[in-house]
């Protein structure tokens, strides 16, 4: 136990240092300059050139979005304003766009039959099957209505009458395809103290008033109109005004503040937020409940309760900004220099395990010299290295660098 002891401690307090062997071989040579341009490719172009490692970046962006629909539709032989059909109406970055409407008029409280075929009934007893369901428009009392001689009613419930039939199919309101959307998105990095907004200040309202938002022609009109958002996620008016649906509007800011902040601008990206659920039965599209509630002459609440079918627009503000920094370039650039050294890592693994003189190269790169030598013994290393380094070096540029020929790492001719 104590040999073992003893010898853990000798191998741990040991010293290592570097030793150079220069090795002249076209093959190793070639691998070794080609690694360490590939590396130093990677650094220039991707690390400093794609990823800005050389700059310091801001990603906690302060955003604020304002929004503005303006368009008239018809609906239900109802000519339709942005009152009748954006909810909610504060123009903030979440709004819908009401596309059709389910509506139910002159509802009072009181008890009627359902109209949801999950509580069709020939008795009681199946009503009562269905005591303290949330699923229908009202609670269930219990009582079969409408069965006449055995014949199939409806379940009684006690709530707001008559109850709703959202069965009832309406034709979607058209012109939302030519609605317009006025966005304004003012951000600002606080890692900089830079402000911005999406459209220059130099635009005025009559090129606002016309212009519609395009990435070629008008890259920085702040109007976008639905039906070209619906071109730009590949989806036709049909397909999300029937059962109603979320897009979502991302305003992305990458700025690169070691330029004038002038060109710091956003770009647009569009994409439809419930692709997900598309193809699916159980829940499909975008829908709401909301009521309008008034009182009658008599003084009877009353209420007309709409099961609106919207498009739903979602405004994201997403980004960064950038500058030049001492700190990251610095640790960049000793990074770059530090994985330049893989490229000799990588042909010692060549030298030592796959090429015809990898015993002759681990002679020359291994040596253990023991801490305790006599001088005799001293003298007859000296004069033995001298004796080696004279038969096997072509030439060597200081007193720590050996150099191997390039014949020497081949096998040797047979004489």
């Amino acid at each position: 136990m104590a040999h073992r002891v003893l010898h853990f401690i000798s191998d741990f307090f040991v010293y290592e240092t570097a030793k150079s062997v220069v090795v002249k071989s076209w093959s190793v040579g070639i691998i070794n300059r080609i690694v360490q341009l590939l590396i130093i490719l990677y650094f220039i172009c991707w690390v400093f050139m794609h990823e800005k490692g050389h700059q310091l970046r801001d990603t906690g962006i302060e955003s604020a979005v304002m929004t503005k629909v303006k368009g008239l539709g018809k609906f239900n032989n109802r000519v339709m304003d942005v009152a009748d059909y954006v909810v909610p109406s504060q123009g903030g970055s979440s709004f819908s766009v009401i596309t059709s409407m389910i509506i139910t008029a002159n509802q009072t409280q009181g008890r009627c039959p359902e109209t949801d075929d999950k509580f069709n009934c020939t008795t009681d007893d199946d009503c009562m099957e269905n005591l303290g369901s949330n699923l229908g428009n009202g609670i269930i009392t219990g009582t079969c209505l409408n069965n006449i001689n055995g014949t199939t009613g409806q379940c009684e419930i006690e709530g707001w009458c008559p109850a709703e039939n959202d069965k009832v199919s309406e034709k979607p309101m058209r012109e939302v395809e030519n609605f317009t959307i006025f966005i304004k998105n003012s951000i600002r990095f606080p890692l900089f103290n830079v402000t911005r907004g999406n459209f220059p200040s130099s635009l005025n309202q009559p090129y606002i008033q016309r212009c519609h938002y395009d990435p070629v022609d008008h890259p920085f009109c702040p109007v976008f109109k639905v039906g070209d958002i619906l071109r730009h996620i590949n989806q036709s008016l049909d397909s999300i005004t029937d059962k109603g649906g979320e897009i979502g509007i991302n305003i992305n800011w990458k700025c690169n503040l070691d330029y004038n902040v002038m060109h710091c601008n956003p770009k647009y990206f569009f994409t439809r937020l419930d692709a997900a659920f598309e193809n699916s039965m159980a829940s499909k599209g975008y829908n709401f409940r909301f009521a309008k509630y008034y009182q009658s002459e008599d003084g009877t609440e009353r209420r007309t309760l709409h099961k609106a079918k919207a498009i739903r627009f979602e405004i994201i503000v997403s980004g960064n900004a950038g500058k030049f920094n001492t700190v990251p370039f610095l640790i960049n650039l000793v990074a770059a220099f530090t994985s330049v050294g893989l490229a000799t890592v990588f042909c010692d693994i060549i030298l030592l395990n796959f090429h015809k003189g990898a015993d002759e190269y681990k002679a020359k790169k291994f040596e253990e010299v023991s801490g305790v030598v006599s001088e005799s013994a001293n003298n007859r290393l000296y004069e033995g290295s001298q004796m080696s380094i004279k038969a096997l070096e072509k030439s060597s540029n200081d007193s720590g660098t050996f150099s191997i020929g390039r014949q020497e790492l081949h096998s040797p001719s047979k004489q």
